[in-house]
């Protein structure tokens, strides 16, 4: 049981269930899980992360941030891909249309097919280890998909591929497709701000963004089945999400490839879900 004071207001409190013709950011749950090519849990999480959103606070270091501000509307959980992606897709568009921003909670990183396709964005930043240049329908393939559904691989910036955990292949088949591939090593020398700066000059003012948080290093994303040794630290990503929702042109994200099941006893990635959640909406509090 966690403590209650009421000068300690939790973040969850900043959602409501109740319909909201106009909410500045809504939030969705996406549950796919059965296309992915490594077998995943990862339906499960959306709930998780909303109940973890209970454990922290609306406080933040810089004094721009005011989320209180902000309606937020938490939609519930949207039919799964899985399931009838074109349902998916209308649902989300549905409420998309009605939103400033949307904050889709996945489920594994097929919801980006989904997401982007309803947001009406024309340029794509991914935060990920994986090219997700693969063919068919899972959730190594959905870069591929919406590239051959039509996005301009020009507009697509991928952040944090990772070492020895992508092909020779799919590396020719980013260049092919004109992707701008910034590979985790590039962090080494260049902050984040930095690099999300070069990624939005590329992407353009209606991006869409995909945090798959296997871009992470293993120790802080254990419930990540691909996530490796050596990946982006937390507070990376946390300064990461924090631009994207202080960024006017982007108008979606997506939360990704977190099992809840298979997290450490600590919660530890499901908590830094959370996080990206509530890093996203106080750098949108700050949008004049």
């Amino acid at each position: 049981m966690l403590p209650h004071d009421p000068l300690w207001p939790r973040s969850r409190t900043l959602f409501s269930h109740e319909a909201i013709s106009s909410p500045d950011v809504a939030l969705v749950g996406v549950p796919a899980h059965s296309t992915s090519i490594s077998p995943t849990a990862a339906d499960k999480t959306p709930a998780a992360i909303r109940a973890c959103l209970e454990r922290y606070s609306l406080s933040h270091s810089d004094p721009a941030v005011n989320m209180s501000k902000l309606t937020i509307q938490d939609c519930g959980d949207v039919i799964s891909p899985d399931i009838d992606e074109s349902r998916t897709i209308a649902q989300l568009r549905e409420i998309a249309e009605k939103s400033g921003a949307v904050i889709a909670l996945g489920g594994d990183n097929s919801i980006t097919y989904a997401g982007f396709s309803a947001s009406s964005t024309t340029g794509l930043i991914t935060f990920d280890a994986h090219y997700d240049l693969r063919d068919g329908i899972n959730n190594g393939s959905p870069v591929r998909r919406l590239i051959e559904a039509g996005l301009d691989g020009r507009r697509v910036v991928q952040i944090g591929i990772a070492d020895f955990s992508n092909s020779p292949e799919y590396a020719a088949r980013a260049r092919d497709y004109g992707i701008t591939v910034i590979p985790r090593s590039a962090l080494r020398a260049s902050t984040p701000a930095q690099l999300w700066q070069q990624a939005v000059a590329i992407a353009g003012s209606n991006i869409y963004v995909d945090f798959d948080i296997d871009i992470c290093d293993r120790s802080v994303a254990p419930a990540c089945p691909a996530a490796a040794p050596g990946g982006i630290t937390a507070d990376e990503l946390r300064q990461f999400a924090f631009l994207a929702g202080s960024s006017h042109g982007v108008k979606a994200i997506d939360i990704t490839e977190i099992d809840a099941t298979k997290d450490s006893a600590d919660e530890r990635t499901v908590r830094l879900g959370s996080l990206v959640v509530l890093e996203f909406l106080a750098g949108f509090s700050t949008r004049a």
